[in-house]
């Protein structure tokens, strides 16, 4: 893997980690969530190296990548950096995997890369009822934050958590996270609950895979369900893809089988 830096359009760098290989595969495209970064892939990294040409991002605001200074960051936003990165650096098909908020940015992305997009998987992307949250509610997950945005962030970990956790990885989280600046993560927070995916599936071509943990609300999965296919990791959290590497790499690697 190599660590590159790309000048956005709007001057801005977006720092990544490319691996570009002749394989005559699609090049999957790793993306991270919310307050996340692109060392969350690690395990993933390592498993898919040797195999697949990868792309794996630090999104503006997060890990590597400084925030926008003057444009309040977004889904929309990100999406459009995305797309942007995508159009510089990859010959051929892509397949988008994102985490959490990471999959409303791939499925935004994959939107507007049309033939290029050979499929997207969501890691965990509905743990909170995205498209089933009233006003209220959002405002009132939106005032956590802003309220004590570390204690915010606690909150969430331990609420997106389960028995098979490890406490290092959530103590990990905790800190890393909560290090983001609520300037651009607040904003981009706010525009995260208020996404409504049943106006993107249906504009999204490509086959759509969903690798969820035991916390995905049955309102979502419902409400998704006419637009993928899903598999369950009984067992695990939120961030399944670092607490149980080897069985989120097998659904992986299944789900990729099927899209390649």
């Amino acid at each position: 893997m190599q660590t590159r830096t790309l000048t956005l359009n709007n001057g801005m760098p977006l720092q990544f980690d490319h691996a570009p290989r002749e394989t005559g595969l699609p090049t999957l495209v790793l993306i991270h969530g919310w307050t996340c970064r692109r060392s969350y892939w690690k395990p993933q990294v390592e498993h898919l190296n040797d195999r697949y040409p990868l792309l794996v991002p630090d999104l503006p605001g997060h890990g590597d990548s400084p925030a926008w200074q003057e444009t309040p960051a977004s889904i929309d936003g990100l999406a459009d950096c995305l797309v942007e990165l995508i159009t510089h650096q990859v010959t051929g098909p892509a397949i988008l995997l994102g985490h959490s908020m990471g999959g409303a940015v791939a499925l935004k992305a994959a939107q507007q890369l049309g033939n290029v997009a050979r499929g997207v998987i969501l890691a965990d992307t509905f743990v909170i009822d995205y498209g089933g949250l009233d006003a209220e509610t959002q405002d009132t997950l939106y005032q956590t934050f802003a309220d004590d945005f570390s204690g915010g962030m606690h909150w969430l970990i331990d609420n997106t958590s389960v028995e098979q956790t490890p406490e290092s990885l959530r103590n990990r989280l905790k800190q890393e996270m909560a290090e983001a600046d609520p300037a651009w993560a607040l904003p981009l927070w706010k525009t995260l609950l208020a996404w409504q995916p049943d106006e993107t599936f249906p504009a999204v071509r490509c086959p759509i895979r969903a690798i969820n943990g035991k916390l995905v609300p049955m309102t979502a999965r419902k409400r998704c369900k006419p637009f993928l296919n899903e598999v369950v990791m009984p067992r695990a959290g939120h961030f399944l893809q670092m607490e149980d590497p080897i069985g989120f790499n097998r659904l992986l690697d299944e789900a990729l089988a099927d899209l390649t």
